[in-house]
């Protein structure tokens, strides 16, 4: 009798020692992702309201000359860029209406945009600091509500989005020529 409670007891043991690492490994890797955190959250929200505000998404929004783009980005896209300020940081701000759907033309983008908007992807120049491997950008992709997309694993995307991943934001956009992670830099002639 002895020999089955001293069994069942390591057995227990070791059980609550595997969920125990278990738990841990599962937190430590929460706390070491780059991208979705609270703060990244709360961050994408103040963005949110500032480029509402600065009438760059939402329905009331200034319009651009739709172009033709590319996954995953979209089929149809719109681009505009200006300073803004988030929480007393002014930064340039580069803001990607993506249009997605069966069919997709440029006039269907002019004549019912609402109708074809899959996301609205985000880079912001945050403060010196915050990513100086990744020129500080601050990456995040809303839908058209400016909830926040998530990846497969549920990882909501604001952030450092994809750091040291193989694919994502940041993954593909460090390929963009001239080290600014800047595939279509509409402003680059101003300089």
């Amino acid at each position: 009798m002895k020999k089955k409670v001293f069994v069942l007891s390591l057995i227990l043991f070791i059980a609550a020692f595997s969920f125990t690492a278990c738990m841990k490994k599962d937190v430590a890797m929460k706390q070491a992702q780059p991208f979705g955190s609270e703060a990244d959250i709360a961050y994408s929200q103040a963005l949110w309201e500032v480029l509402t505000q600065a009438k760059l998404v939402g329905p009331d929004r200034i319009r651009a000359l739709p172009y033709e783009g590319m996954e995953p980005h979209g089929v149809i896209l719109e681009q505009l860029s200006t300073m803004v300020e988030v929480n007393g940081l002014a930064g340039i701000v580069y803001v990607k209406a993506n249009y997605m759907g069966e069919g997709m033309t440029r006039s269907k983008v002019v004549n019912d945009p609402e109708s074809f908007l899959g996301a609205v992807t985000v880079m912001f120049k945050r403060e010196t600091g915050y990513d100086p491997e990744n020129q500080d950008w601050f990456w995040v992709k809303y839908k058209a509500d400016g909830s926040l997309h998530a990846n497969p694993k549920g990882a909501l995307l604001a952030g450092r989005v994809a750091k040291g991943m193989d694919k994502g934001c940041i993954a593909c956009h460090q390929d963009a020529e001239g080290g600014d992670f800047l595939f279509n830099n509409t402003a680059s002639h101003l300089d």
